[in-house]
């Protein structure tokens, strides 16, 4: 699968002298953003496991120079187009996970059947919700015009906007589709409120033209941000459990934005952007069953090797293939060959065991030994073919009863973790084993720096 049509400039050297560095925002932002990293802070280990190196990598000085990473991004699925939204303005809320001085957009009509024509887009700082900053809000452009048609089955990226990016804080990126495709590409389950407005090209309007709240992701599908030292990004594929289902909405509670936080927290090369590639009701081994979009092999190019910066990826998935009576040694085999494209594709992969379950078809006695024997292998082979292995099986399991989910540890439907679930999740995840980002080495966290608004 090709990438993303590109529009715009080279990546432009910035000036970023000594340690400390600001940015001033154009259009009357009146927010400066400052960076401050702060030499001397070295970076402890993680886990017990794998072939850890005890001295964190150091990348040459010439290595350092700003770049662009993907803070954000969401796997796409097809849906049937809604003729309501032709003539309105998408809003839709993220959350990047780096911070930067300039963003850029990929729109998505991977699965459209016709050309996608997107007349309109806005980047801002968003209130959280369906309100923009005062000052922040920014016109996009593609190839330097201000609309694009994305022809069906591509992506395209946008030339590089002028908007301050902040690990954590929301930004609203707003489409006017003058025309519903008969095929939407989007992602269901975003468990973050985005926003439709009324009719009208609102891709500059405030809160009171977006009455109508949507819990999925519509056409946008990644927000890259360029960063003035070069950070790698670790991607985490897999089902309804890796999209975070049974986690509060608007909470950011998936299993990779806990590990997101453990790493930010960490400091230094420890940290990464953790990309979320899950999608509820995806199997390992077939491609649109039920709504669950196309397996990770399938969308590896799309999900996994097109995102800025990804040098890691982490598989979670096989729930789904145990409920529909794949054997393990189909399962297992279907884990092989998807490490060995990530390791075709210069990354660093990692496997996982599958998660208990008690629940319907995930619970039967065949399941619970399938699930078993396919763990096992991960245990016992999966460092044959992949570059480390994360019990998250063990790390989540009722003690008394291993073939289900701990009860703090269960969302209630014995098969989706609670949020306390996916913290225990992400804390499984031996970090030395992580590629991390040299070029942060002997760096503390970043602190980001307000000041108006």
């Amino acid at each position: 699968m090709s990438g993303p049509v590109r529009f715009g400039r080279r990546v432009r050297a910035l000036p970023w002298p000594g340690l400390q560095w600001a940015w001033h925002a154009p259009s009357g932002l009146a927010v400066a953003v400052a960076l401050v990293l702060a030499v001397g802070v070295s970076v402890g280990t993680y886990g017990t496991g794998g072939a850890a190196a005890d001295v964190q990598p150091v990348a040459a000085p010439d290595a350092c120079a700003p770049d662009w990473v993907t803070g954000w991004q969401t796997a796409a699925q097809p849906a049937p187009g809604n003729p309501a939204l032709g003539g309105t303005t998408l809003r839709m809320v993220v959350h990047p996970q780096v911070t930067g001085s300039e963003i850029r957009l990929r729109l998505s009509n991977a699965y459209g059947t016709v050309p996608l024509s997107v007349a309109g887009v806005s980047a801002a700082r968003s209130d959280g919700a369906a309100g923009l900053l005062p000052g922040t809000v920014a016109s996009v452009m593609f190839g330097g015009q201000p609309s694009v048609v994305i022809p069906a089955g591509a992506d395209v990226l946008s030339d590089p906007v002028p908007l301050v990016a902040e690990a954590g804080r929301p930004l609203a990126v707003s489409m006017f589709l003058p025309v519903a495709p008969p095929v939407l590409t989007q992602h269901s389950v975003a468990l973050q409120t985005s926003y439709v407005s009324r009719r009208g090209d609102w891709t500059l309007g405030d809160a009171s033209a977006f009455p109508v709240p949507v819990g999925s992701w519509l056409v946008l599908t990644g927000v890259d941000v360029l960063v003035p030292r070069p950070v790698n990004a670790v991607v985490t594929v897999g089902d309804s459990i890796t999209d975070g289902v049974g986690s509060g909405p608007d909470a950011d509670e998936r299993w990779s934005d806990a590990l997101s936080d453990r790493l930010s927290r960490s400091g230094g090369a420890a940290v990464m952007s953790v990309l979320n590639a899950g999608i509820a009701r995806n199997r390992l081994l077939s491609d649109g069953t039920a709504g669950g979009g196309d397996s990770p092999l399938t969308r590896f190019d799309r999900d996994v090797a097109s995102a800025a910066g990804a040098t890691d990826v982490v598989l979670h998935i096989g729930t789904n293939d145990v409920a529909a009576r794949r054997s393990a040694a189909e399962i297992t085999e279907g884990m092989r060959r998807f490490a060995e494209r990530a390791r075709s594709a210069g990354m660093r992969v990692f496997l996982t065991t599958i998660t208990p379950s008690d629940a319907g078809p995930h619970g039967t006695s065949a399941a619970v030994a399938n699930r078993a024997a396919v763990n096992a292998w991960v245990r016992v082979h999966g460092r044959e073919y992949a570059d480390g292995v994360f019990d998250f099986a063990a790390s989540v399991a009722d003690p008394a009863e291993p073939t289900s989910l701990a009860p703090e540890f269960d969302s209630g439907d014995g098969l989706h973790l609670s949020a306390a679930g996916y913290r225990a999740m992400a804390a499984a995840v031996d970090p030395e084993l992580l590629t991390g980002s040299p070029c942060l080495a002997g760096t503390s966290p970043v602190r980001v720096l307000l000041s108006g608004g």
